[in-house]
């Protein structure tokens, strides 16, 4: 029996691209595979689909289960299904795995054609704009001519963006969720550390380990406790772990006392066990690279000239990593010129990782604006 308001059990598809990609670092891939899901029923017109584009270790599950025994289902379960916010009755979404990602689509675990091998080191950098120009491939795969929306948080808000700039005429709606324009140098600060402790992970051995016995998971789960450490707020580890310790009294060592770290070092095994290094270095530089302005060193307003969707950009007051001035640029941008835009910023403690929460007011502007959107459908 299917969960109430779940899109039930659901499987993955492969996009295969016959059709090689120049990449922005200058290389090319002759062919490519990008794993997909899809909820709901694309109509006969074809017009009520809505792409999900994923955060930094997101992935093409967004919704429902594999089998009735998963623990969880997909990462925006919550969002995605009947009913909710992006409802399954009305839209056909997708979501994809994008290209170098950790789920099967063509990344440095996949084996290179040419080699014989896994890619491992030798799998070229990817940038934002070369998953929109991915992403705008699947959906020309599935006959789909313009996207009723596209939606994103964090590093999938700038996605939707770049969906924007790349492709104007072919979005009606976007929804940009606790994200920025580009990367502060803070954050490509934090993301540096991330990659070298990665990197400096003696089984790294320069991105080829797919051989050995050993993976650098010291490395992962290092960059993973970094990680947690910015998407929560100051307030929420207070509240939730405090000064809390495990035993009755301090220990006086170096072994695991404060709940936190047990909290740290629990997340930073379970990720270094199920994600791949190569791919976790590739997805922050991703991140570090974007930034729509860098070419022509133009004004927000000024890039943004082209764009005709209509917006909605939701912020939150406890994310420090992307913060609510940080999606006020976009707006201001926006309305620069005479762009259609609905913007919230959102109380919530959570931290950055608020865009992934359960929250009634947050999920109920969503509602609200797609209800308004798209009152045809």
């Amino acid at each position: 029996m299917k969960e109430i308001n779940s899109v039930g059990i659901v499987k993955s598809k492969t996009f295969k691209c016959s059709d090689p990609i120049k990449l922005s670092c200058g290389k090319t891939l002759d062919n490519y595979d990008l794993i997909y899901e899809t909820y709901g029923k694309l109509n006969s017109a074809k017009d009520n689909a809505v792409l999900v584009c994923h955060a930094l270790t997101g992935n093409q599950h967004v919704a429902g289960k594999y089998k009735k025994t998963d623990k969880y289902p997909g990462w925006w379960d919550n969002l995605v299904g009947p009913g909710k916010p992006l409802n399954t009755n009305k839209f056909f979404v997708i979501g994809v795995n994008n290209l170098g990602g950790n789920e099967g689509s063509t990344g440095p675990k996949s084996i290179n054609t040419k080699t014989k091998k896994a890619w491992g080191a030798n799998f070229p950098i990817i940038t934002v704009e070369d998953w929109v120009k991915t992403q705008k491939a699947l959906i020309d795969f599935l006959g789909i001519k313009k996207l009723s929306a596209v939606i994103g948080g964090s590093l999938g808000g700038m996605q939707a963006l770049e969906w924007n700039l790349q492709f104007p005429n072919e979005v009606s709606n976007t929804v940009i969720i606790a994200a920025a324009p580009n990367l502060t140098a803070q954050n490509i600060a934090f993301n540096e550390v991330a990659r070298q402790s990665i990197i400096t992970d003696p089984d790294f051995n320069k991105g080829n380990f797919y051989l050995n016995k050993n993976k650098p998971k010291r490395g992962l789960r290092i960059a993973r406790m970094l990680g947690h450490i910015t998407y929560l707020s100051n307030d929420v580890m207070g509240s939730k772990f405090g000064r809390k310790i495990k035993n009755k009294n301090f220990l006086y060592n170096f072994e695991t006392e404060f709940e936190i770290e047990s909290y740290l070092n629990y997340q930073g095994d379970k990720f270094a066990k199920e994600f791949d290094a190569n791919t976790y270095i590739r997805m922050t530089k991703a991140l570090d690279y974007y930034d729509p302005t860098n070419k022509n060193k133009k004004k927000l307003s000024e890039v943004f000239k082209k764009i005709k969707s209509k917006f909605l950009v939701i912020s939150f007051t406890s994310d420090w990593r992307f913060s609510p001035s940080r999606s006020k640029e976009m707006v201001k941008g926006l309305l620069d010129n005479n762009v259609e835009v609905s913007y919230a910023e959102i109380t919530a403690a959570s931290g950055h990782d608020a865009f992934l929460m359960s929250d009634v007011h947050y999920h109920e502007i969503i509602k609200s604006y797609f209800n308004k959107a798209f009152k045809s459908k």
